[in-house]
């Protein structure tokens, strides 16, 4: 049985973790997996499984999100105009509808790019085609499958899409992978007709794979400070994962007596979190140690992993954390219950406040007898899903029942 995987790039992140567990969790035995990476570059293509056939992908599709000068300069004039195009239409949009965030950019970039893009069907026919970030179009248009599925990472009561443009490339699927009953929900509020093909499916991540690459000794650039409280936090510098919030966290903890040294391993711009590091006078503090291919020694070193995002699917990096051992602090976005039990394996912040948020983390990171009961649970149980995977054998299987 064939199955066509179809991602834009693997850089370091949460979709593209989940994405390396998937493929490594698929048995060689009992499925072909072809990927395509439309522009193959990222930190995580050296973990991409040998079992796994790297198709080379036609030269237009590396352009789709390259800055539009590159673009220019490698003579896609075709993709160029099209991105603009795009971006225009997006400016309409914004000026009648007043979105709250540019998520909608991803609709109208599948739009107008997917039609000069060089159809796929060469590759044959395949029994399931997972496009597995948006913009969906392309798998919809240029892949020869007898099943397709697209797969949601986002809380779509976060962002603004134009529900109208998106409605038939998500319908044209056979099924839509959610990654919790929550994003569910949010995406079943925009998108109420598509709610009988939703299908939930976790992001797959193995016990044995974290673990694996966690071994050995404290990181050099992860100082071991005396008598401190040593946090961490991962994720990419944006609205979404409110990496420039911690500056103003650490001051504030600091002045309740708390000895902490906060490492945020995350990349992107960061002028926010710089700006904020200044303002707090928290550079001596606030360590950040830019992108890592392997973060996971990290998280093992540490002594609390910290989620202070804004929102979030369904975090890679808490799980990983819970893996390790580590007990874990989150903000209360909406889908931090769906991994966190309050006060067994974790811990949930209000956001109501910097000021409320660093109270609540002060008292649990006094708490050792806390600290103590949440590291003895999360050795009892195991985080890792492997088994999520049985789902895509199932989509496929029905094919042939």
């Amino acid at each position: 049985m064939r199955i066509f995987i179809a991602i834009h790039y693997l850089e370091i992140g949460g979709v593209e973790t989940s994405l390396i567990n998937l493929l490594q969790a698929l048995d060689p035995e009992r499925v072909e997996v072809d990927l395509f990476v439309y522009d193959p570059r990222g930190e995580m293509m050296e973990f991409i499984p040998n079992r796994v056939n790297l198709l080379k992908a036609p030269k237009a599709y590396n352009y789709i999100e390259r800055p539009i000068k590159e673009v220019l300069l490698a003579g896609q004039f075709k993709i160029a105009l099209a991105r603009l195009k795009a971006k225009w239409e997006m400016q309409q949009y914004t000026r009648v509808k007043h979105p709250k965030d540019s998520s909608a950019i991803f609709g109208y970039i599948g739009k107008c790019i997917t039609p000069i893009l060089p159809s796929l069907y060469y590759l044959g026919e395949y029994d399931l085609a997972i496009s597995y970030l948006m913009p969906h179009n392309i798998v919809k248009e240029k892949v020869n499958a007898r099943k397709k599925i697209a797969w949601i990472h986002t809380d779509y009561s976060t962002i603004d899409v134009n529900a109208d443009l998106e409605l038939p490339i998500w319908d044209s699927y056979n099924h839509i992978i959610s990654i919790s009953d929550h994003v569910s929900k949010t995406f079943s509020t925009v998108f109420p007709s598509l709610r009988p093909k939703l299908l939930r499916i976790d992001n797959l991540l193995t016990s044995d794979f974290v673990r694996q690459r966690a071994q050995g000794e404290r990181p050099i650039d992860m100082s071991l400070y005396k008598d401190a409280i040593h946090l961490l936090t991962i994720g990419r510098y944006s609205y979404q994962k409110n990496i420039e919030s911690i500056a103003l966290l650490c001051r504030l903890l600091r002045e309740q007596g708390l000895n902490i040294h906060w490492f945020v391993i995350g990349y992107g711009d960061d002028t926010l979190i710089q700006n904020a590091l200044s303002l707090e006078q928290m550079e001596g503090y606030v360590h950040l140690l830019g992108k890592r291919t392997n973060p996971y020694p990290y998280i093992a070193h540490c002594d609390w992993y910290i989620q202070p995002s804004r929102y979030e699917g369904k975090s890679i990096a808490v799980t990983e954390a819970q893996i390790l051992g580590k007990p874990v602090i989150v903000t209360a976005y909406p889908t931090a219950a769906s991994q966190i039990k309050q006060g067994k394996d974790g811990l949930i912040v209000p956001m109501d406040s910097p000021e409320v948020t660093a109270k609540a983390m002060a008292k649990a990171l006094r708490d050792t007898p806390l600290r103590e009961h949440i590291f003895t649970y999360l050795q009892a149980n195991d985080y890792g899903n492997a088994e999520e995977v049985e789902k895509i054998y199932h989509l496929v299987s029905d094919l042939h029942r």
